[in-house]
């Protein structure tokens, strides 16, 4: 039986090897331009069989059976037709910590490791520390800083209880759960207790008329919610930036993920109420984190 995706077609065999559906699925993705197509079949087979990638390369003669041929060809089906990578796997890395994903939230970014760095930073040689984090989507940020900060209490809020229940799964799996408080929440609508240490948040950044002009794996699957900033992306700093005076402690910081032309236009919104502002960079170079301590 033969299996046509976009054009390409793939033969359903009573026998594939691993080697076999490896090379050819390999050549299926790089024939539809999809970027990295050997890590990505190999990151789907490792998915369908539930093995590591040395297990690839040392069982490369081992027979699939047809259950896990028919997946790992629905699953590069998927991929082909623009689906993100960790939506097939239902994972994704994130400051060497292993996060489930859906499409219910944001797929966890390594830009945003430099606003977990940051804080972390912030937080060593500290005592007790409480942190918020605003708009948590899987939960990457706060069970980061959860796990990493040992000396920390985690408030977590969301609007979207499909995130919240993943990010749950995620501070379980990850041995936090019992450090991080999750709420559902318009940003500090159901916050009733204040005095954090630390405010931190990826809010949602891309100018509502930009959202159409992102990778197609990026408009069409993750989370609009997620993405929508207003009509000029600063809606959520202007908010959560006015906001969090009420709920910080003297001293205490607040800390932003920022759009790579956004960070000048935070720092002036910060200005009023914050003092040692502060700007990140990420790894390319891009002015990535903007932070600054409440004023007295």
């Amino acid at each position: 039986m033969k299996v046509k995706i976009n054009g390409n077609v793939l033969e359903r065999k009573k026998k594939v090897i691993l080697k076999q559906a490896f090379t050819e699925g390999s050549k299926m993705l790089k024939l539809s331009n999809i970027e990295a197509p050997v890590v990505t079949a190999g990151a789907i087979l490792c998915h369908v069989l539930g093995c590591d990638k040395a297990y690839l390369y040392s069982h490369d003669d081992y027979i699939l059976n047809n259950s896990q041929f028919n997946s790992f060809l629905e699953a590069i089906k998927r991929r082909i037709n623009g689906e993100p990578l960790q939506y097939i796997t239902g994972s994704q890395e994130f400051m060497s910590l292993d996060f489930i994903v859906s499409p219910d939230v944001l797929i966890p970014r390594q830009d945003t490791e430099i606003l977990v760095e940051s804080v972390i930073q912030f937080a060593s040689g500290k005592g007790n520390i409480d942190i918020l984090d605003v708009g948590t989507g899987s939960g990457c940020i706060a069970i980061s800083l959860a796990y990493f900060i040992k000396n920390s209490r985690v408030t977590a809020v969301d609007i979207s209880k499909g995130a919240l229940e993943m990010a749950r799964k995620n501070a379980q799996k990850c041995g936090v759960e019992d450090r991080i408080t999750f709420i559902e929440s318009n940003l500090f609508d159901n916050v009733t207790s204040g005095d954090f240490d630390i405010i931190v948040s990826n809010p949602p950044y891309i100018p509502v008329q930009d959202i159409e002009t992102l990778e197609k794996q990026v408009k069409d699957f993750e989370p609009r919610s997620a993405l929508d900033g207003g009509c000029d992306g600063l809606d959520f700093y202007r908010r959560i930036t006015k906001d969090s005076i009420r709920y910080l402690k003297p001293n205490g910081l607040l800390a932003f993920e920022v759009g790579y032309d956004q960070s000048q236009e935070v720092l002036k919104i910060m200005k009023d109420s914050f003092d040692n502002l502060k700007i990140e960079r990420d790894l390319a170079g891009i002015e990535r984190v903007v932070m600054g301590i409440r004023s007295k």
